[in-house]
Order: C-alpha cells, then structure tokens, then sequence
C-alpha cells in the first residue's frame, strides 16, 4: 500500500459536479493506493501514519491538531512508467480488492477520532485543495 500526503488548508473533491466530500482548515489529503499483497498490516501502518505523523504546522500531527483528513483511492500511484510512453497499472490491486482496503483505512483513522472526508472509489473525481507548505510525504507500508 502506498499513499501520499499533502498537508493543505481545506482540500475537496468532486464527482460530475457534486461536492462529495470536502475538509475544512489545516489538515491532510492523503491518495493511497492498493496493490496486490496488501491486507491488514497495511491498513494500519497507513492509517497510523496518517493520523500520527508530524508534518502540520508546529511538528504537530492530525491527531494532535484536531485536523481533518480527505482520503481519495488513486490506483495511478502504481504506475509503472520505466518502458514505452504509455504506463502500466499491473501492480495495482483490481477494484474488488482495493476499494474494502481503502474502506478499511477511512475506518481505521476514523476509529482514532479523526474526522474523515472520502472521495467516490472508482469514479472520475476533480481534486481541489490548497497546499500548505508545500509538504508532501510519500508512505509505503
């Protein structure tokens, strides 16, 4: 599993117009993508990361700063790009597989208190967010 998280201040995301999910102020959008292997022991490295990691203003973390986090699943961050000018997305895990684990990452930072906004997993969605920094981590779990 592999996400990356851009700090912003208030980030939202659209699917044939309609705003289906948005946040507020500082916090985080984190893109995370599935491949094939991943299972349970991803989910929680990722959701701890996102939650845990100290990288909004002040070295402070979501969970310290009260901050809200906008999750979006993003197949593209298993692209393969080393042949030919037309990427690969063989590494990343199919829809049947990747769509529970994306869900079971929103649970999981949910679970820490942390109030989570989500994008539509499958649809074409128009990302909108303001950097803030610009900080922009990449996780592998």
């Amino acid at each position: 599993m592999r996400a990356v998280l851009q700090r912003v201040d208030g980030a939202q995301v659209e699917v044939d117009g309609e705003v289906v999910g948005a946040i507020t102020g500082e916090g985080l959008v984190a893109l995370v993508g599935v491949t094939h292997e991943d299972g349970p022991e991803q989910v929680a490295t990722i959701a701890r990361k996102i939650c845990e990691l100290r990288i909004l203003e002040g070295e402070r973390s979501v969970f310290d700063a009260g901050a809200q986090v906008l999750v979006v699943s993003q197949f593209t961050l298993y692209a393969d790009v080393r042949k030919g000018r037309r990427p690969s997305w063989s590494a990343a895990a199919p829809a049947g597989v990747a769509e529970p684990l994306v869900e079971q990452v929103v649970a999981a930072v949910r679970e820490r208190g942390v109030q989570v906004a989500t994008g539509r997993f499958g649809a074409h969605m128009r990302v909108g967010m303001v950097g803030d920094g610009p900080v922009t981590i990449i996780v592998e779990a």
